[in-house]
């Protein structure tokens, strides 16, 4: 291997986002190089990095961090080259398996969300109903380097996660929240305490199984994964990562080994009960184009129409969350969720 201190800070580690950008490939022979503290870099492929410690051995935890699913979600790609740096240079200490992966790299470079398809609904499988797509190819190789990842990852409990880092396309209630993947697994104590030390407000739970990245790691790869919302989507340059500082603080003490800090409350709980579904292209969504996530609906109603298919609300209070009438017939519209947050978290287990 070559160390970085023979050739100075090597390029995909330096500023691996602008190495991803450009189309950047290591040298022949270069793949693997040795940085700061001993930390082994290795270039997997286009935005998929794997760093490991000097000493691994069967307790050493395994983490995947991935940011970009979406392309024009940019601040999380932000912090996650920043950390990729500060590890390489010896800032930051690596006390675990690291694998940062950068989701839609083309859907990056030119700006947009995606090209063809959404990535985030085409994992567990379904790129293969979709071989066409620009996004299948991709959703396919982010399945394999997760799976190879975690396939040396040791089988304590605990000891595999995945944080999938996203920003939202509107406004919330709740600034920063998470999805957690339903897999019918008990509810990890552990990731709530992490998603608290993350400043998170709201949890998302989902009842059904999905075909995101998170539900991949969780329900494959037996990965603690979480979906993280972030804030707005804004162009590359234009975030105040400050108000990421909870969330970038959280996943540093998680690949360092560091503590969390206690000193704040558990977030609240919402599950999900129903979703929007478009029917066709008629769907009528009778919220307004900017209504914030987590806007709350009182009982009757009346939010979608398309031809004979109607959502009214049923619940005394209901909460729609990613409303979006201009996604493809036959997705999700919008979820609609009701808080949980005292069963919930009196059930926690581990």
């Amino acid at each position: 291997m070559t160390s970085s201190a023979e050739r100075g800070m090597p390029d995909f580690t330096g500023d691996f986002l602008a190495f991803t950008l450009a189309g950047g490939r290591p040298a022949a022979g270069q793949e693997a190089l040795i940085c700061a503290n001993g930390v082994r870099a290795t270039w997997l492929d286009d935005g998929i990095l794997r760093l490991e410690p000097s000493t691994i051995d069967g307790t050493t935890r395994s983490v995947l961090v991935s940011a970009g699913i979406h392309g024009d979600e940019t601040a999380p790609i932000e912090l996650l080259s920043f950390i990729v740096r500060d590890i390489a240079s010896g800032a930051l200490p690596l006390a675990c398996r690291l694998l940062i992966v950068l989701g839609n790299i083309d859907a990056m470079r030119t700006s947009c969300r995606y090209v063809d398809d959404d990535l985030n609904r085409l994992f567990t499988g379904k790129h293969a109903q979709l071989p066409q797509s620009h996004e299948a190819p991709r959703a396919a190789a982010l399945e394999k380097a997760a799976s190879d990842f975690f396939a040396h990852a040791a089988s304590d409990a605990g000891a595999r996660w995945h944080i999938d880092m996203h920003t939202a396309i509107r406004a919330s209630v709740f600034e920063q929240f998470a999805l957690l993947p339903h897999t019918g697994a008990p509810l990890s104590r552990a990731m709530f305490e992490w998603l608290r030390d993350a400043r998170i407000a709201a949890v998302l739970l989902h009842t059904a199984k999905g075909n995101t990245y998170s539900h991949f790691t969780a329900e494959t790869c037996g990965a603690q994964a979480c979906t993280l919302e972030l804030g707005k989507v804004r162009p590359f340059g234009q975030n105040d990562l400050t108000r990421f500082a909870g969330a970038d603080r959280a996943v540093r003490q998680m690949v360092s080994g560091g503590e969390g800090v206690e000193d704040a409350s558990m977030p609240r709980v919402f599950t999900v009960i129903d979703q929007i579904t478009k029917q066709s292209d008629q769907l009528e969504l009778h919220v307004a184009a900017d209504v914030p996530n987590f806007t709350a609906f009182a009982k009757g109603t009346l939010l979608a129409r398309d031809g004979e298919y109607r959502y009214t609300v049923r619940h005394d209070e209901e909460r729609i969350v990613f409303p979006n009438p201009s996604v493809k017939p036959g997705l999700r519209a919008g979820l609609m969720v009701v808080e949980t947050t005292q069963q919930t978290l009196a059930a926690l287990a581990g």
